[in-house]
């Protein structure tokens, strides 16, 4: 079966960290770029980081950038986000997807999707 899983979200105080994992099963994730998005109730998904397949090339959202590291463990079929310094608005369900034919920047605009996982809640409160 072909599928991303993700994992490590949950409850974390203002200022805390979390760490999430995207995991594949059934392909390869490094013939993939693959993103992170993230979506409340409401409002529309948004694209968080994405790393490219070849290269590791990043891009981040502005509201994130310096707080959140994208990054990917090819041995384990698995990408990462590590979320630092996290804030109320950071709460939300996060997404990964993978495209293997897109471009980092296509990626993140959520162009040339193959596969979404079924998501994970972070939530920023005290």
């Amino acid at each position: 079966q072909l599928q991303l899983v993700e994992s490590g979200g949950g409850l974390v105080q203002p200022g805390g960290s979390l760490r999430l994992s995207c995991k594949a099963s059934g392909f390869n994730l490094d013939d993939y770029a693959v993103g992170w998005f993230r979506q409340v109730p409401g409002k529309e998904r948004e694209g968080v980081s994405c790393i490219s397949k070849f290269d590791d090339y990043t891009e981040y959202a502005d509201s994130v950038k310096g707080r959140f590291t994208i990054s990917r463990d090819n041995a384990k079929n698995t990408v990462y986000l590590q979320m630092n310094i996290l804030k109320p608005e950071d709460t939300a369900i996060y997404y990964c997807a993978s495209g293997a034919l897109g471009t980092v920047q296509a990626i993140c605009s959520m162009i040339g999707i193959d596969y979404w996982g079924q998501g994970t809640q972070v939530t920023v409160s005290s």
